[in-house]
């Protein structure tokens, strides 16, 4: 019998959208506000979401004290208070939008949690604005 079990965290962190590809106009366009050349925070809340088999001998799908220490070595401690694309090199390249924070969460934990696990990532860049990553 498949359960999923999930574990939220918090991190707080700034950003700008922008594409080097666009001039200043076209970024200004497609991105508003959020191409501010000072940058903007928001308070990210991401949800991990684990699904497989209940162990018969512990109860659990996967211990959740394990998740949480993974997401706080991986993820926390990686870009909590950080401007991210100044200070992480996963963003130096790539524009920090929702889309592109939650494929990287994942590019990052997944290989750290067995893949008899199905794993999916929730991010909620404000209270109205979320993605989930992978989509199946």
């Amino acid at each position: 019998m498949k359960t999923a079990v999930f574990r939220k965290a918090t991190f707080n962190a700034a950003h700008r959208l922008n594409n080097p590809h666009f001039d200043d106009k076209t970024n200004q366009e497609v991105f508003g506000l959020c191409n501010n050349p000072n940058y903007h925070g928001h308070n990210y809340d991401v949800i991990v979401k684990l699904v497989g088999e209940v162990n018969e001998e512990t109860g659990y799908v996967f211990d959740l004290k394990i998740l949480t220490d993974l997401i706080n070595e991986e993820i926390i401690e990686r870009f909590d208070h950080r401007n991210l694309n100044l200070d992480t090199v996963e963003f130096k390249t790539l524009n920090p939008t929702v889309e592109n924070i939650a494929r990287i969460i994942y590019e990052i934990l997944r290989p750290k949690i067995d893949s008899k696990y199905e794993m999916e990532i929730t991010l909620y860049e404000t209270p109205r604005n979320y993605v989930v990553y992978p989509v199946k």
